[in-house]
């Protein structure tokens, strides 16, 4: 049984301002209007031959986005499973939990794919042809990895230095792992042949990684066992949701599965990955997937090109015009716009560090942010006052709530609200309709129709901060 484990938290600070805190790199959207998550659910359906399960591990924060893109795959026919960790620990325990929740459902026996959610991957049957591979390789006992073929020195991958041959596929096993390296390093390794960037990719069976956790992370399987035992699944249709307990989740490592294993045990072996792999770590990558005109720009939404070569233009809503200047990467948000050099992509790094260390908002959100029940975004605020269109999906429902300093009026300009206000039972807004909430008052929005509700709603009061909320019920476990 073949078993994909997607792992989602990576941040993608170096993709600001479109990869945020809260709207990390997985859930971006590349230019030919797919998410990389999204990609990797079909991905990861692709290999299995019927139903089965879909692992993904993400932060509990991101269930219900994940799950929009999960189902917005199209993948009936799987189980979603998700494992929900209340913090970031690294992929070692993300690993270990997995592993022991798929072996308590599946048995030891169960073959892991291990596949990070911000990958693109563009040749799905080589993909597919080296994880048939990587699973022989792995029913023999080994923890396998996969290897992509260097063909530039690459300073920002970490690399693995290949040993003897294990069969006469191209798998060998695995000297060595190294750390990201200086271009000197980088340059010897790509002369030598036997180096291979490190694609982060795993295949193993439950019961070998379980074992060979036993032997050199005994610690990290016993906090992994002791979290999953607190955690209570529940299953809601094809969605099984696994939210781990915060207390027993804190008190695991902060590692990768390279530091607490791969690097220490003698059962690693690497399989060459003939496929078309990019981790998207840069604006440089996610250039590289637009055609280039003739004086070598790529834009993705509208750009003007004069008089200038070598830039990528990237835009959500403007027209971006360039003149007389060269290798330039802009990137247009609703509220950021990121000037770089093309020479200087791996340091956009710094302007989200520098953002968090500011608190600014715009390293966490977008001004339209995702919520269990659909999204708001904010079209206009200043000193009193904010103005923000809500889109209500079908069926669901915002938390019964009040708010102490501001008031709200709703216009509802398309679908039909059910509004529940101050104790004085529900009714229905209509289009072209308003209503009033009142500071204090408890009340709730939902959407009792089949096509999105969409309202205006315009907020007033000495605070207006996203904080100034106390829930009373929610159907999405936001509740203290």
């Amino acid at each position: 049984m073949l078993i994909p484990v997607i792992l989602s938290g990576g941040a993608g600070t170096r993709l600001w301002p479109v990869s945020r805190e809260g709207h990390p790199k997985p859930f971006m959207i590349l230019p030919d209007g797919q998410s990389l998550l999204g990609k990797t659910y079909r991905r990861a359906a692709g290999l299995l031959a019927g139903s089965g399960d879909i692992v993904t591990v993400t932060n509990r924060d991101h269930f219900f986005q994940s799950k929009d893109h999960f189902q917005a795959a199209r993948l009936d026919r799987h189980l979603g499973h998700f494992i929900l960790e209340p913090s970031g620990r690294n992929t070692a325990p993300a690993i270990a939990i997995a592993a022991l929740a798929v072996q308590a459902r599946h048995g030891d026996q169960a073959t892991l794919v291990v596949m990070p959610a911000d990958h693109l991957i563009r040749n799905e049957e080589a993909f597919k042809s080296a994880v048939a591979h990587a699973a022989q390789l792995a029913e023999t006992g080994h923890l396998v990895t996969f290897g992509v073929t260097p063909n530039a020195p690459e300073t920002g991958f970490g690399y693995i230095e290949s040993g003897d041959a294990l069969d006469d596929q191209g798998a060998s096993r695995v000297l060595r792992f190294v750390e990201k390296p200086d271009l000197k390093t980088a340059l010897g390794y790509l002369e030598s042949g036997r180096f291979l960037w490190n694609s982060g990719l795993f295949c193993f069976t439950v019961a070998t990684l379980l074992e060979q956790l036993q032997q050199h992370a005994p610690e990290l399987l016993e906090l992994g066992r002791a979290c999953l035992a607190a955690s209570t699944p529940v299953e809601t249709g094809r969605i099984l949701q696994h939210e781990l307990s915060a207390e027993h989740f804190a008190e695991m490592p902060d590692i990768s599965i390279d530091y607490a294993l791969m690097e220490v045990s003698d059962q690693v072996a690497v399989v060459p990955a003939r496929f078309d792999w990019s981790d998207i770590g840069s604006w440089g990558a996610i250039s590289a997937l637009v055609d280039a005109d003739a004086q070598d720009n790529r834009a993705s939404g509208e750009a003007l090109f004069i008089d200038s070569h070598g830039n990528f233009v990237q835009s959500e809503g403007r027209m971006i015009a360039t003149v007389g200047v060269d290798n330039l990467i802009v990137v247009e948000t609703a509220d950021a716009i990121l000037v770089a050099h093309a020479d200087r992509a791996q340091d956009v790094r710094q302007v989200a560090r520098q953002l968090k260390d500011r608190n600014h908002e715009s390293y966490r959100l977008h001004r339209t942010v995702s919520r269990p029940w659909g999204s708001y975004t904010v079209l206009e605020e200043g000193p009193g006052f904010k103005i923000k269109k809500i889109v209500v999906k079908p069926g669901a429902a915002l938390s019964l709530q009040m708010h102490h300093h501001r008031n709200e009026h709703w216009v509802v300009v398309k679908g039909t609200a059910m509004v529940t206000n101050n104790g004085d039972g529900s009714h229905l807004v209509n289009s072209n309709e308003s209503t009033f909430i009142a500071a204090g008052h408890k009340h709730r929005l939902a959407n009792p129709g089949v096509i999105d509700l969409v309202i205006i709603e315009v907020q007033s009061g000495e605070y207006l901060g996203e904080d100034d909320i106390v829930r009373f019920e929610d159907q999405y476990g936001r509740t203290a």
